[in-house]
């Protein structure tokens, strides 16, 4: 039955829903720092064993776990899929394995994910950390639809394994494999579920993912870093200045380890970047985890913010 809701009550419902889907699957958002399994949503259908592969070789080759995992997903449902040449043999193309290696690719590019002396490329344990091997020579995670073109020549194929990446990383923790221990912050701290603010201001990051990254924009169509983070708090309605140097300034900071999903985090990289005017800024939507736009050429992406160029957080909600 069809129900009228007006517009003010709407994005009520609708951050409330947001907040509680974050605490559900961001580890640690209870304030007990656990870290529940994905039990239900998109990243049920993937195999645990699958889950740890994605999740271990998306860190060894810095791309997202979720991105491998949609390549997996489009390849051979995680290995579960019926069709020629995922466990024996090769397709019709001439490819094998649960990432549907060429076997030419697999000779170069093939990995011994476990040590087992053997590379083979029906094993997921060689065939994921391979697939994210390949990938990351191929420009990902940055170059991510140029990566994923090359690993097939088809812009419907980037297009849906696009999506459904998106929907692994809106249905799981960042990092699905991390014990309760590694996403504590801080001494006895622990990850809180955003502020009604903060829900806000990530969830229009989340509908900005895949727009391209375009110097000085800050949307609709496109967005720089400091455009993406100043539109989104723009949409929770607070405000921050509109460059990244400024939006470091105005603070206030947050103790490196406590920071938390909303909070906003700066690099010592980028055009005119120094210690005390970073260049480059995202939002922080997980223990480690941000939403940004990179640089002339990328997207609006999920990416780690564990990286040597950090130089601390601040929280915009303080400023309401």
């Amino acid at each position: 039955m069809p129900i009228v809701i007006g517009a003010g009550a709407l994005v009520l419902v609708l951050v409330a829903v947001f907040i509680g889907v974050l605490s559900a699957v961001l580890p640690g958002s209870s304030g007990a720092c656990t870290t529940p399994p994905p039990e239900q949503g998109a990243v049920a259908d993937i195999p645990a064993d699958y889950l740890q592969l994605y999740v271990r070789a998306g860190d060894r080759y810095e791309i997202g776990w979720h991105v491998l995992a949609a390549v997996g997903k489009a390849e051979s449902d995680h290995g579960r899929g019926p069709g020629s040449g995922i466990r024996s043999g090769t397709n019709h193309a001439g490819a094998a394995g649960p990432m549907q290696f060429l076997l030419s690719t697999w000779a170069a590019f093939g990995v011994d994910g476990n040590d087992d002396g053997r590379t083979d490329v029906y094993d997921p344990a060689d065939a994921i950390p391979a697939a994210a091997r390949y990938l990351q020579h191929n420009g990902a995670p940055d170059k991510i639809r140029t990566a994923l073109f090359r690993y097939n020549h088809s812009d419907a194929y980037v297009d849906k394994v696009l999506q459904q990446a998106r929907a692994y990383a809106a249905a799981a923790p960042a990092d699905p494999d991390e014990s309760a221990a590694q996403v504590c912050l801080g001494a006895g701290g622990s990850v809180a579920a955003p502020t009604e603010a903060a829900a806000k201001a990530i969830a229009f990051a989340h509908a900005q993912l895949g727009k391209p990254y375009v110097w000085g924009a800050e949307g609709p169509r496109g967005f720089d870093c400091s455009g993406l983070s100043f539109a989104a708090y723009r949409a929770a309605g607070i405000g921050v200045p509109r460059v990244s140097g400024a939006q470091w300034r105005h603070g206030p900071r947050v103790p490196r380890g406590r920071e938390q999903p909303g909070d906003l985090v700066f690099f010592n990289s980028g055009p005119g970047t120094s210690i005390t005017n970073p260049g480059h800024v995202g939002l922080v939507i997980a223990p480690g985890q941000m939403i940004a736009a990179p640089h002339t050429g990328t997207v609006v992406q999920i990416q780690s913010y564990k990286r040597d160029t950090l130089l601390g957080f601040t929280r915009p909600t303080a400023h309401r």
